[in-house]
């Protein structure tokens, strides 16, 4: 018997390490017996990726939760994590919902989700009560799921936000790749939908991906990108395998920086669409989107890491819309959760009613906003390491980094964020449940920031040392 423990929201393993396929229905088990306990009467909502074992154990898990008692529904098809969201938040009686998803890992790692009634994500302390209930024997009650349709509904309501007689229009040739992930089919139904050629490549199915991490960032969007050249395609999408993030690409097969996107997005969301408030982003997101935030008059609500802070600061309301700086985007007026495939269908229209080719945009950003050149790293540190930065981050106040002036110093959540001459600035971030830090750093040439990447993961490794220059 394996010992169930979630981080977060989240249980993951590694096929053939040990038995997922038993430990998930062990899981549900627990899930059942907890819902009945809080309301017999209440729903519960089941979704699933494109890995096999999702596939087919969501339909167990699925009776092993209806076996309590508990009305379950279980998505007729693969399903991002956003739309089984969504379906909890707008049923006044559901109380919670299972997603089977390993996001962007490799083909041979199985996942499980928790959402509450809200929609949103468990919290470690609801997962902690979860595990609780979680017993050694398999558990021998099924009942009845109920099958629903989950997709239909959602595709209906993205596709009614855009208009699409641009696109229509255009008819552009668009590369999808949903990346072997719960997007299969379904991005290149919406975006055909809108008037779009598209072609669409890694929907087959392949159960080990074809070697592919579903992450839609470089290196992994490679192929897209060389597809999108080879065809001539007026731009392209990777969406990653939860469909939560996206990376856009432009004509020439060049990748379109995440916070780029998101200030193509918000332009769209306030010129085209009307939508004014504010606009919700990470401590580490780039000048880019805070100068487009500034030049389209919206107030610039900043968070700690971590999408959670973001989806409360939209389910408080007056949020055009919110971007986790890495490709997810929040788009309030459709839902509250990380949405690749709203983003990609916004970018769409946007991109037809501009009429430019997608580089000629997105250079024409570069003069209008000002490059800036941004970067991060993962630095991996021990335990002990890792317990010292966490310990004396708070206190540090450098003076400057890379031979950069520091103008301002500021200590938030955890992080360190200088800012410097130049508009530059540098965060460290250590992990709070890894031995690992985040360092990003943003600057107007590549030099500069590589620099200041470098002082920030050796701020990271010796915070005593460097934090007194």
């Amino acid at each position: 018997m394996n010992v169930i423990n979630f981080t977060g929201d989240a249980w993951e393993a590694r096929v053939g390490d040990g038995d997922p396929y038993e430990d998930a229905l062990r899981i549900a088990d627990a899930v059942g017996e907890l819902a009945h306990e809080l309301n017999p009467d209440a729903r519960v909502y089941v979704g699933f990726d494109s890995r096999p074992l999702s596939r087919s154990l969501a339909p167990e898990m699925a009776e092993v939760v209806a076996g309590h008692g508990i009305t379950c529904y279980v998505s007729d098809a693969c399903c991002p994590s956003c739309v089984l969201a969504e379906a909890v938040r707008l049923d006044s009686k559901a109380i919670g919902g299972i997603m089977l998803t390993a996001g962007n890992k490799p083909a041979d790692y199985f996942g499980i989700r928790v959402c509450m009634a809200d929609g949103s994500p468990a919290t470690s302390g609801d997962t902690d009560v979860l595990e609780s209930h979680v017993v050694p024997e398999l558990p021998s009650a099924r009942g009845e799921a109920e099958s629903v349709d989950l997709m239909t509904r959602y595709l209906e309501r993205t596709s009614d936000f855009i208009d699409g007689d641009a696109i229509a229009a255009q008819a552009p040739l668009v590369v999808c790749d949903p990346m072997y992930g719960s997007m299969c089919g379904h991005a290149a139904r919406l975006l055909g939908s809108l008037g779009a050629r598209v072609i669409e490549i890694h929907a087959d199915d392949e159960e080990d991906f074809g070697g592919l991490h579903p992450d839609a960032a470089e290196p992994w969007i490679d192929e897209c990108e060389q597809v999108v050249g080879d065809q001539g395609a007026a731009w392209g999408v990777a969406i990653d395998g939860a469909g939560e993030r996206i990376a856009l690409i432009d004509e020439l097969g060049r990748y379109v920086t995440p916070h780029k996107m998101l200030a193509l997005i918000m332009g769209y969301l306030v010129r085209e669409c009307g939508i004014t408030g504010r606009m919700v982003v990470p401590i580490f997101v780039s000048s880019v989107v805070r100068r487009q935030a500034v030049r389209l008059g919206l107030q610039l609500t900043v968070t700690p890491a971590g999408y959670m802070w973001m989806r409360e600061e939209m389910l408080a309301g007056n949020v055009v819309c919110a971007g986790d700086a890495l490709g997810g985007v929040g788009i309030p007026a459709l839902g509250l959760e990380r949405d690749a495939l709203a983003a990609a269908a916004v970018l769409a229209d946007c991109i037809a009613r501009d009429g430019r080719p997608l580089s000629v945009i997105s250079d024409a950003l570069d003069e209008e906003l000002g490059r800036m050149y941004y970067g991060r790293r993962e630095v991996r540190m021990g335990a002990g390491a890792i317990q010292m930065l966490r310990n004396y981050l708070p206190g540090l106040n450098p003076a400057e980094m890379a031979g950069m002036k520091a103008v301002s110093v500021s200590h938030s959540a955890g992080s360190l964020r200088v800012e410097l001459e130049g508009d530059a600035w540098v965060l460290v971030r250590p992990s709070a449940s890894s031995p690992t830090a985040l360092v990003c750093a943003e600057a107007p040439t590549k030099a500069d920031r590589d620099a200041l990447l470098d002082t920030g993961a050796a701020l990271a490794l010796e915070p005593l040392e460097l934090g007194k220059e």
